[in-house]
């Protein structure tokens, strides 16, 4: 018997977190009853969510993609007001051609979920899988996987805000993990100040970087994650996706103590 969020983890339908919330809003049931968090079940129970069946195959065929995210696309399946969503731009079935899979595997077609979030107005790297524990392992605050972003603030910036954004400061109510701050450029523009850093954080807080920046006092013009653990963006066009090679995977299986 196995925990019922790892079953629709591992069915690809959403991340474990995302599984266990689903779960705790009695969403979920299992063989016609709702279930608790913790109840454990067989994969050829039948489990449902919103009184949908999820499709529990026998042969599980894992997919790990990078996005370069857009700004203008939320970090979402499907959204109620009808905004344009990251899936938009992964959706198999609206990429004719770029099918997921190798070699004899190449046509499968499969769902997959973000793992973690960037904001509408942020860009960057975003992971896509149908792996919930590798997602888990990823997003999981227990393992501290370093993600790096590229923010252009403004105006100035001082040596005190700088020591406040590495040593951590309060957002939500909680003090922030130290970071890693390092400025790459000073401009001056007509109004003001243009400052582009460098922010590693450990951690994946809603909006992190952003409120960070915000609590010292300084306007983020622009957000890019360009890393996710030894994993980089690199030159991947914005609105573009790719499979993870071999060796991308085992470095961030790595990262997070899973391999």
């Amino acid at each position: 018997m196995i925990r019922i969020q790892k079953i629709i983890a591992d069915a690809g339908f959403c991340s474990r977190r995302k599984a266990e919330n689903l779960i705790e809003n009695g969403r979920v049931t299992c063989n016609g009853r709702k279930v608790k968090l913790g109840d454990k079940a067989s994969p050829k129970d039948l489990i449902a969510i919103d009184g949908g069946r999820i499709n529990i195959p026998k042969k599980k065929n894992y997919v790990y993609l990078m996005l370069n995210k857009p700004r203008g696309y939320v970090t979402t399946a499907a959204d109620e007001f009808n905004r344009k969503c990251v899936m938009d731009l992964i959706n198999p079935q609206k990429n004719t051609g770029r099918q997921f899979g190798h070699g004899e595997d190449k046509n499968i077609n499969v769902r997959v979920f973000p793992v973690g979030r960037l904001d509408k107005v942020s860009e960057g790297l975003l992971l896509l899988t149908n792996d919930g524990n590798f997602a888990n392992n990823i997003m999981h605050p227990s393992k501290e996987v370093t993600k790096t972003y590229r923010v252009t603030v403004r105006p100035d910036i001082t040596d005190d805000q700088l020591v406040s954004l590495s040593e951590g400061v309060v957002i939500d109510g909680k003090k922030t993990l130290p970071a890693t701050v390092n400025v790459l450029t000073k401009e001056k523009t007509d109004s003001g100040s243009r400052i582009v850093m460098l922010i590693t954080i450990r951690e994946g807080r809603n909006r992190q970087v952003r409120k960070m920046c915000e609590a010292v006092g300084l306007e983020v013009a622009r957000l890019r994650r360009i890393s996710i653990g030894p994993l980089k963006l690199g030159m991947l066009p914005p609105g573009e996706y790719r499979e993870l090679t071999a060796e991308e995977l085992r470095a961030l299986r790595r990262a997070c103590g899973s391999e």
